[in-house]
């Protein structure tokens, strides 16, 4: 059988956070009624004028310095035409020849812990379509233009991906950056964050591209996935069969697992692109770069790096603790609070403070426990007035408002016994209680060592400290 070699290009759509529209000072809120956030403007009425929109073209920046792209002095916008009743003005407003970013790359991880450079060709702003709706119409469709002339940023990458689980890393870490940047809030349930996939296959060693489908609008990172690997399977099928592939648009049905025709792809000059006489060329100068310069934070990759060097964190856990801005600025202050104990601090964070987080579905902003308070919690493991086992019951109380760390541990008595001669007391009280596994350890069953160990935690309630219990129980166990 011949190899096969895919090939992978990513179109993302990011939808900017911007409070109003591209071209117009409607607003972009998500969730509104339909067809309450169109204006004259986003519908095309006769005799109005579009408007650029200054934030968007800043979060357009933004990403082009992230990237290290080519940031243009002078961009232009077209008039890409196209019929669709979504599409009320009958072109939409985008940029072509010369858009606002150019040549970039974004370093990604992969699954064998290596690292890949993924070129980016371009990232060029334009204005969204409105949304057909084909439920509760019985055999009609509705048009919502509520989303018409939302602000985008299409990132386009080169053909540089390989397999599905690269073009998830990638579609992952371009979410990150937006997110990180705060130019998108990175939803993609809402449509605020998708993807078109250009996929191709070729014989193996073949140095031109195989002709490629397009799968349209991909809204999570298990669809991108599944789609890629459904079509290159289809397309790999269909050429060793001895039949050729279609360039074409085609859609992903996530119910059936398989992508469909959609229609023929459309090239450049059927859309007959132009330069949009309502809108003058967008010229930037060094003022305004070094402004968007300034506002860029410190990036993941950038922040994982320190947390790894200045925390002494393991990869792994930098990387954890970087996926999310909000997450990292958490982190920080724990520790701040802390005074120190990174280690002990980033336990915490990605366990049971990030477990639930998730149980109860909540974002870290809604979180009912701040920093300073499990900064608290966890100093009372450090100085022992509590172990890590009871310090779990806490957090669960400090979750749910019973107070602070201290006032929980006095009121549910759960103080840590550091007395010696207490816990030698309740030693003595289990190895009288089990004098057949007594004989089994001295007589060398030695892994019931763990079972006297949560003898006497069971009788002190889980108050002993563990680690005084563990030093005690050997030396009297050993007669």
């Amino acid at each position: 059988m011949m190899e096969w070699e895919t090939v992978i290009g990513l179109e993302i759509h990011a939808q900017l956070a911007t409070k109003s529209k591209i071209f117009s000072a409607a607003a972009t809120a998500y969730g509104a009624e339909p067809n309450t956030q169109a204006c004259a403007i986003d519908l095309g009425m006769p005799g109005v004028l579009p408007v650029l929109n200054r934030e968007a073209v800043r979060m357009a920046v933004m990403l082009g310095l992230a990237i290290g792209a080519n940031i243009a002095r002078r961009s232009v916008f077209a008039r890409k035409n196209y019929f669709y009743p979504d599409l009320p003005k009958g072109y939409q407003i985008s940029q072509y020849e010369l858009p606002v970013v150019g040549k970039g790359e974004l370093l990604i991880d992969l699954d064998d812990g290596s690292s890949k450079v993924i070129g980016i060709t371009r990232a060029h702003l334009e204005e969204d379509a409105g949304k057909s709706l084909h439920e509760d119409f019985q055999g009609l469709s509705g048009i919502d233009l509520n989303r018409a002339g939302t602000p985008l940023l299409e990132i386009v990458s080169e053909p540089d991906l390989r397999s599905a689980k690269e073009a998830v890393a990638y579609m992952k870490k371009l979410h990150q950056m937006v997110v990180y940047l705060g130019i998108c809030d990175g939803n993609m349930q809402e449509g605020s964050f998708r993807c078109d996939a250009n996929v191709s296959v070729r014989p193996k060693g073949q140095s031109s591209f195989g002709t490629r489908a397009e799968i349209k609008n991909l809204n999570s990172f298990r669809f991108v996935e599944r789609a890629i690997e459904f079509e290159i399977e289809r397309q790999i099928d269909r050429l060793e069969s001895g039949g050729k592939i279609v360039q074409e648009t085609r859609l992903y049905d996530p119910d059936k697992g398989e992508t469909r025709p959609m229609r023929s792809k459309e090239e450049a000059n059927d859309y007959r692109y132009f330069p949009d006489p309502d809108l003058l060329p967008l010229v930037l100068d060094e003022a305004f770069i070094d402004a968007a310069r300034a506002c860029l934070p410190e990036l993941p990759d950038i922040k994982k790096q320190r947390f790894v060097a200045h925390y002494g964190l393991s990869n792994y856990d930098a990387g954890v603790l970087t996926a999310a801005r909000e997450l990292s600025d958490y982190y920080e202050a724990v520790v701040a609070a802390m005074g120190g104990e990174p280690k002990l601090c980033a336990n915490w964070v990605m366990g049971d403070f990030s477990a639930f987080l998730n149980k109860d579905s909540k974002d870290l902003a809604d979180s009912p426990v701040s920093a300073v308070q499990l900064a608290g919690l966890l100093r009372r493991i450090q100085d022992r007035t509590i172990s890590g086992k009871i310090a779990k019951d806490v957090f669960e109380a400090l979750w749910t408002g019973e107070g602070d760390t201290d006032a929980i541990i006095e009121k549910r008595g759960l103080r840590q016994i550091t007395d010696m001669s207490a816990i030698e007391k309740v030693i003595d009280e289990v190895m009288a209680a089990n004098p057949d596994q007594l004989i089994q350890y001295r007589a060398g069953k030695d892994k019931l060592f763990a079972f006297f160990v949560g003898q006497v935690m069971k009788v002190s309630k889980g108050k002993a400290n563990p680690q005084q219990v563990n030093d005690l129980l050997a030396e009297k166990l050993k007669g």
